[in-house]
This record gives structure tokens, C-alpha cells and sequence, in this order.
């Protein structure tokens, strides 16, 4: 439904409870991580500060559900600085994960020691296990579920819902593959449709590699700027220097690496004479450049492990949607209902004002005042306590307009929800 496992599922409601919005200063990481800790999930504070920074990796992640300032990694390999030097906040993307939570959308249940409650899964509105994929869960059950693009899966749900019937290769019409962090190419001989079919396919993919002519030394470069996804760039710069050093590659004259913060950039400057085409196909055989995905789209669905195709999936994100919305809908009602009785109410009273003042005055305590109300207005306890809060501002005839505004706009919105 919405993708996460428990830890992080617990990060983001921690970071919500904590003010910890995309558009406030950022806190400091540990800060969160005891959260986190002492409030849902009783163990390891690295476990959680290694699913954090995992949530920041724009390398990781998809679409990321951290927004991180300081040291969070690399491509390369790089470990994260300490969770006392980093600073995070949510994403803007993750607060569509937690929109309408507080508006009885989910369940909730108690925490470890019965003193909180935490959410049972995230009213989100983006379908967040095909945006960000996911492998493995728990006790022992593989799963690997590859990245999607946000906008190719919007589309395939509106889709969806205009026509139900939808047919899988329609749908691989609006998408069309996974769609990696790190970028690549994907090649399927047939493989995704397999996977988007029955759940489980191994699709190849390889790093994005551009031809680059040098007029000085009138030499071929090779640029590679995009990798397979989860690959380290500087084990795969490592593997092609041995390689090199090794004669199991000739013709590479000379490599480095040129990734700045505009991008990546590994360049290959190839001998005199070398076949590029030659040479790219050598790489792609021994390196990482080329690597295997293995989509098994398995997830727990209605609390079974299920294997599942695509349309699979978006189905039940739309069924879960629909749920969240009703329950939301239901809570709104509820809540313009409670308010239109008490205005009902006020308006009322205020054409009884001076009899209402009187009676007030007459009574010997509040409690009897309001059985006063009720009994010679016959107002319900409800309405009659409201009337006993009101303030004396209320009396002026600009409020008086306010609250019959208020009425016939929350009549409206009855009607609507």
C-alpha cells in the first residue's frame, strides 16, 4: 500500500510529529534517530540512521524521502558522516506520503510499551513501492522490485481508473520500463513485459557510454555518464585499470575520472588505431558496466505474500486510495455536521438574544443556565454550551454575517462530501 517497511515507515512519522517539513529549518539527524528510537522502534540507532541515509541517496532512492544537508555518501562507496553531523528534514515528495493521516484514513495501533500510537501503514498518495522499488522483506522472503518514473505511473493509474479494463500492453504503452536512479539503458528481449506479466522476469542493463573525438591528439574518448544501478563507480574505475594493466583490454591508452557536481563523467582515452566498438563490447563484458536485474514482484498484499504483475499493483494502490479517500470523506462530513448543529445554534440564539441574556442572568450557575437553554429553547447540550462560550463580539452584526457565511459554505461542502 505504501511501499515501506516498518523502520521507514517509523522515520517519516517521527519526522512528522516533529515538525520536520520540507519547508522548516532542518534538525539534526541524531535528534531524529532518538526519536525513532524511543518512541516506535526499539532497536539499533545505526540500523536507522543507515535507513535514513539511504532515504537522502539520490543514487539510492528513486525519488528521495530524506532532504540531507552534510556528508550522505556517494556513488563510490563513501560511508555517510556520523548522524551527529548531518542535518535532514522530509522530502517534499514524503509529505504526500503522510497527507490526511491526522483525518481517521488509517488504523492506527499501540507502540512497543503501549504509551503512543503509531500508524499501521501510510495514507500516501503516490504509489511509493513502484516509484522507489524495494528488495527483500523480512524473514527471509526475496523481493526486488525495480524504480518507476513518477509521471509514467500517474498516468497508468489514471488510466486505470478511466478504464478498468486496461490491458497490459496498453499500459506498457504509457510505461514502458523501470526507470533506475542512476540512469542506464535497459535492454528486455521480451523480459519486462514477462515481469510486468507474472511478476518475475531479469531484464539487462548497462551504463550509458558516449563517443568523444579529441582534434588535438586525434584520439576517440569514451565517456561513460550514466552506470547500472547500484554499482560503485570507483571499483568500476579500479576493475578497468586492472583490466588495462592485465592486457585483458588493449588499446586503452589512458582513465580518470571527471565527475564533478554537474554530473558523472569517467573518461576512457583510447590508443591510436583502437576500435571503440571493440572496446565498449570488452567493457561490457567484464566490468559492471553491463550488470542483470532481477524483477521478482513479490509483496505482501491484503497481509499474504503474493506475486504480482503490474496492473496487479496499481490496482491494488487504487483500491487502497479509494479506502483512504471514503474514510477521509466520512471524518470531513462528520466534522462539517458537528460544526453547521452548533452554528444552527448560535444563529438561532441570536435572534433570541435579549429573552437568552435574561435567562442567563436569571440562573444561579453555568450548569443550570445551559438546562435553562435547553428547556425553554429546547437547543441541544451541544448548542447550549456553545451559547454559553460565545463572546460578546458575536453580537455585532458584521459576526452575525460571518456565521451565516460559515453555515451556507459548510452546507455546500456537506452536500459535496
Amino acid at each position: 500500500r505504501d511501499g515501506l517497511k516498518p523502520v521507514h515507515r517509523r522515520i517519516l512519522f517521527a519526522m512528522q510529529e516533529a515538525g520536520n517539513m520540507h519547508n522548516r529549518p532542518y534538525k539534526k539527524s541524531a535528534r531524529i534517530v532518538g526519536d525513532v528510537i524511543g518512541k516506535y522502534h526499539p532497536h539499533g540507532d545505526f540500523a536507522v540512521y543507515d535507513a535514513i541515509v539511504r532515504m537522502a541517496q539520490p543514487f539510492s532512492m528513486r525519488y528521495p524521502l530524506v532532504d540531507g544537508q552534510g556528508n550522505f555518501g556517494s556513488v563510490d562507496g563513501d560511508r555517510a558522516a556520523a548522524m551527529r553531523y548531518t542535518e535532514i528534514r522530509m522530502s517534499r515528495i514524503a509529505e504526500e506520503m503522510l497527507a490526511d493521516i491526522d483525518k481517521d484514513t488509517v488504523d492506527f495501533h499501540p507502540n512497543y510499551d503501549e504509551s503512543l500510537q503509531e500508524p499501521d501503514v501510510l495514507p500516501t498518495r503516490i504509489p511509493g513501492l513502484l516509484l522507489n522499488g524495494t528488495s527483500g522483506i523480512a524473514v527471509g522472503m526475496a523481493t526486488s522490485i525495480p524504480s518507476h518514473n513518477m509521471t509514467e505511473i500517474m498516468s497508468a493509474l489514471i488510466a486505470l481508473i478511466d478504464n478498468p479494463g486496461l490491458t497490459l500492453v496498453e499500459t506498457m504503452k504509457i510505461v514502458p520500463g523501470p526507470d533506475f536512479p542512476t540512469g542506464g539503458i535497459i535492454f528486455s528481449n521480451g523480459e519486462i513485459e514477462k515481469a510486468y506479466a507474472t511478476g518475475r522476469g531479469i531484464i539487462t542493463v548497462r551504463g550509458k557510454v558516449e563517443k568523444e573525438e579529441d582534434q588535438h591528439q586525434n584520439r576517440t574518448k569514451l565517456i561513460i555518464t550514466e552506470l547500472p544501478f547500484a554499482v560503485n563507480k570507483a571499483d568500476l574505475v579500479e576493475r578497468i585499470a586492472e583490466l588495462t594493466h592485465e592486457k585483458k583490454i588493449d588499446g586503452i591508452a589512458n582513465l580518470r575520472d571527471e565527475s564533478d557536481k554537474d554530473g558523472m563523467r569517467v573518461v576512457i582515452e583510447l590508443k591510436k588505431g583502437a576500435s571503440e566498438e571493440v572496446i565498449e563490447n570488452q567493457l561490457y563484458k567484464l566490468t559492471n558496466l553491463q550488470t542483470s536485474f532481477s524483477m521478482n514482484m513479490l509483496s505482501i498484499h491484503n497481509g499474504r505474500p503474493r506475486v504480482m504483475g503490474l496492473i496487479d499493483m496499481l490496482q491494488a494502490f487504487l483500491d487502497f486510495r479509494e479506502e483512504v479517500v471514503t474514510r477521509r470523506s466520512i471524518f470531513e462530513l462528520n466534522k462539517a455536521k458537528a460544526r453547521v448543529h452548533i452554528l444552527e445554534g448560535l444563529l438561532r440564539a441570536l435572534n433570541h438574544i435579549d429573552e437568552i441574556v435574561a435567562l442567563i442572568k436569571a440562573s444561579a450557575n453555568p450548569l443550570e443556565a445551559r438546562d435553562n437553554l435547553m428547556a425553554r429553547f429546547a437547543f441541544s447540550e451541544v448548542q447550549a454550551q456553545a451559547i454559553l462560550d460565545m463572546r460578546l463580539q458575536r453580537l455585532t452584526g458584521l459576526e452575525r454575517d460571518k456565521l451565516a457565511d460559515e453555515h451556507a459554505a459548510l452546507v455546500t461542502e456537506i452536500e459535496r462530501l
